[in-house]
């Protein structure tokens, strides 16, 4: 861990939460004693650097002016002796990936809908402000004991281009997560929120299997998955799943973004009207089957 002031700003720096590769996280107390808050903090190894204090800036620009109880709230941007850092609300839970890593997927299945209905409610918000998140995975949405989820992390998040806007934009470098980009978003093409219903997709499989739909031999291997692969059917990893269920995941996992729900809203009324497991049967000794 990178040592630190004690002080950033007005914020006192109470208690290390976990780092990543390019920032670490803390709780922070206000000097003015007006409440605690998040700190995502740049690296030591990073201070300075214009192009990673931009990715935090990018992430304020995202998401500050979105107000939804699914999406953590994005504070402010600060740059203090070259170290930048964001400011957001307090949510210091476990990511949903973490929490699956220390319970297992099975823990989550009693409230899964109520699980993938508040991270589709973020990401709608999301794209409905014009972004396209990018990088939907199970480590992007903290999850408290409640079983209340926040979407986070939009340092790679792109604006939706459509028309011309989208036919003359610049081709950025590819980013994201190999297990769960979409076809278009490793082909490079302009996104919509069809990129972030296939990558849900991923992740609503992954819940309720403990995998990705796709894995590979190697980097390139994986992304051929996604842009080739059949989708493999969810029945067969979990039988315990409805048929309608599975119907719905190899929708929104198509390769063809046209044969995908059109919008978070669109997936999350589908969602909301089958049974994601089957019905469980009992016997007359009232035993489950």
């Amino acid at each position: 861990m990178s040592k630190l002031p004690d002080f950033l700003g007005p914020y006192r720096l109470a208690k290390f939460i976990r780092s990543g590769n390019a920032t670490q996280i803390w709780e922070a107390i206000k000097d003015d004693g007006s409440g605690r808050y998040v700190l995502k903090v740049l690296n030591r190894a990073l201070w300075g650097n214009r192009e990673e204090i931009g990715y935090l800036k990018h992430e304020y620009d995202v998401a500050h002016g979105i107000d939804h109880p699914n999406v953590i709230d994005v504070i402010d941007f600060k740059i203090d002796n070259k170290i930048g850092y964001l400011v957001l609300e307090v949510f210091t839970d476990l990511n949903i990936k973490q929490y699956m890593r220390e319970h297992g997927h099975e823990s989550l299945h009693d409230n899964y809908t109520k699980v993938v209905e508040q991270a589709l409610l973020g990401l709608q918000q999301l794209n409905e402000a014009g972004w396209v998140h990018c990088d939907v995975k199970p480590d992007n949405f903290l999850l408290s004991s409640e079983m209340e989820v926040k979407l986070i992390d939009f340092t790679i998040s792109k604006r939706i281009t459509k028309g011309f806007a989208a036919m003359f934009r610049k081709r950025g470098t590819i980013r994201g997560t190999r297990s769960y980009m979409s076809p278009e978003q490793i082909r490079n093409e302009p996104l919509d929120a069809r990129a972030d219903i296939y990558s849900m997709g991923c992740v609503m499989y992954e819940l309720l299997n403990g995998r990705p739909p796709f894995s590979g031999e190697s980097p390139n291997d994986l992304l051929n998955k996604h842009l080739k692969a059949p989708i493999p059917s969810i029945l067969v990893a979990n039988p315990k799943v409805s048929n309608d269920m599975a119907a719905l995941l190899q929708r929104a996992m198509a390769k063809d973004r046209d044969k995908r729900p059109e919008s978070m809203k669109q997936l999350l009324g589908e969602l909301q009207s089958i049974n994601v497991f089957k019905p469980v049967l009992r016997n007359k000794a009232g035993d489950d089957k």
